[in-house]
């Protein structure tokens, strides 16, 4: 992929979860800040699926664009075509295993388990 195009998608997921988080705060600011930590206030969060999205669509913006962040980090170090493919298919790689994690603890949590 085009490198123009990868930065395209780093400005767009910059964006995307600026907008998430802002409706995140607003949902935290609907209570009080101490109950809204309690823990069956944040599992009733999970139990609330259009949250649950909110989260999981945080969770994969915010992933995206760090991990593209820091592989164009570790592209400035060092070149080297063997290198490249390597930063960008390690940063993938960690990116898609927080991604599942994450999403195994969202899932986990919406159906009660914990």
């Amino acid at each position: 992929m085009r490198e123009s195009i990868v930065m395209k998608v780093h400005y767009g997921t910059a964006l995307g979860a600026v907008a998430l988080v802002a409706v995140h705060i607003l949902f935290r600011l609907t209570q009080e800040f101490s109950k809204s930590l309690q823990y069956e206030s944040v599992i009733a969060n999970y139990e609330f699926l259009p949250y649950a999205l909110v989260l999981e669509l945080i969770l994969v913006l915010i992933s995206i664009h760090g991990f593209n962040g820091l592989r164009v980090i570790l592209l400035e170090l060092k070149q080297g075509r063997g290198y490249e493919k390597a930063v960008t298919y390690g940063c993938i790689a960690a990116m898609v295993a927080v991604i599942a994690y994450g999403s195994r603890t969202i899932i986990l949590a919406s159906m009660g388990m914990s």
